[in-house]
């Protein structure tokens, strides 16, 4: 069964950081592109960050970039959100996908998700 399960979510002060683990099980991790998506209170689900199947590429919404880094270990089925320099904005929930399309046929996973809170 395909299973995905964040950890590292926490409250932060603001210019803190945090680094998110999300750990696949259950599926070819190294086949399928990662990505961190966060949901805030009231508002909708918004991508984050995305990385291909071997890390060659990464992309960040506008709102993160410089701030977060997307990473994956292949070999530990793992991907990653270092976030820093942390702002009450980036209060949400975190969760992570994975995603890959074969010959027409999606496949389509999410975690729980874990809190971000960024407050002082």
């Amino acid at each position: 069964q395909e299973q995905l399960v964040e950890s590292g979510g926490g409250l932060v002060q603001p210019g803190g950081s945090l680094r998110l683990s999300c750990v696949a099980s259950g599926l070819t991790f190294s086949s399928y592109a990662m990505s961190w998506f966060r949901q805030a209170p009231g508002k909708s689900r918004e991508l984050v960050a995305t990385i291909t199947t071997a890390g060659g590429s990464t992309n960040y919404a506008d709102s993160v970039k410089g701030r977060f880094t997307i990473s994956r270990d292949n070999k530990k089925n793992t991907v990653y959100l270092q976030m820093n320099t942390l702002k009450p904005e980036d209060t949400a929930i975190y969760s992570c996908n994975a995603l890959k399309n074969v010959w027409g046929r999606r496949y389509d996973y999410w975690g729980q998700g874990t809190q971000v809170t960024v407050s002082s």
